[in-house]
């Protein structure tokens, strides 16, 4: 289930924290509970990525995209991701999420997410994003003019770049199973 309740209190809790610039980071303090365990009672894989979409929307709604998509009539997507995840982060663990857009290339935005526990990162994700309208993708170049920020994107650092040109060879469609062979 969606943790709704989460949500609201992170937007509550950050409704009048500083605006942050597009490309500034947001931090924000999270605890590991009962509900989000698997049964080696640690963090659960698909519990972490609905996790991070608090980090994002809240971080969203600092910079002032929300408010700009709802005048808009725009929608977000997430259009890929790719997660490490290298440290346990137990029941009752409390970790420190931080979130930040990296850039954009014509059609997608960048952002990365990780959860530290201390010093050290537990998890890591590149999510590769879009704004949607009723005409399909909006171009990142007028997302970007309507966010304020003139010029083009940073550029991208070569790991994402990398992972993006790996992400063009995946086949789309995925090849369907081949049926079982007969005995």
């Amino acid at each position: 289930m969606y943790p709704v309740i989460r949500m609201v209190k992170e937007l509550s809790k950050f409704r009048r924290s500083p605006r942050l610039g597009l490309f500034d980071t947001h931090v924000s303090q999270h605890v590991c509970w009962p509900w989000d365990i698997d049964l080696w009672r640690e963090l659960n894989n698909g519990r972490t990525l609905t996790l991070y979409d608090l980090g994002r929307v809240t971080l969203f709604m600092r910079i002032g995209v929300i408010d700009l998509m709802r005048r808009r009539r725009w929608a977000g997507t997430i259009a890929g991701a790719s997660v490490r995840y290298r440290r346990r982060v137990r029941m009752f663990d409390r970790f420190e999420m931080r979130s930040r857009i990296i850039g954009w290339d014509a059609r997608f935005l960048y952002l990365e997410q990780s959860m530290w526990r201390g010093d050290e990162a537990t998890s890591h994700v590149l999510l590769r994003t879009a704004v949607t309208s009723a005409k399909g993708l909006v171009p990142m170049d007028e997302a970007a003019v309507a966010m304020a920020h003139e010029g083009a994107s940073p550029p991208l650092p070569d790991w994402v770049t990398a992972w993006v040109k790996a992400e063009a060879q995946r086949p789309w469609p995925p090849m369907p199973p081949s049926p079982p062979s007969a005995p």
